[in-house]
């Protein structure tokens, strides 16, 4: 009995958040080609690049920032 049930968890499969992954990944595309567009030389091509990674901290902080939070 004990054995079907571990079998019952195995077989669970996580979803992926999906459309919110699709965001994520056409921002970071876009970001992406902004920052390494306006770059100057290679390492702020490089840099650009990095923060292209984390553009929703940049995104949030800045939202927050306007909104007097």
């Amino acid at each position: 009995m004990e054995e079907k049930d571990n079998e019952k968890c195995a077989k669970r499969e996580y979803k992926g958040a999906g459309p919110s992954s699709a965001v994520y990944g056409l921002g970071f595309i876009g970001a992406a080609i902004y920052y390494i567009s306006v770059a100057t030389s290679f390492w702020i091509g490089v840099l650009g690049f990095l923060k292209a990674i984390v553009w929703p901290v940049f995104l949030v902080y800045e939202a927050l920032k306007a909104l007097g939070a």
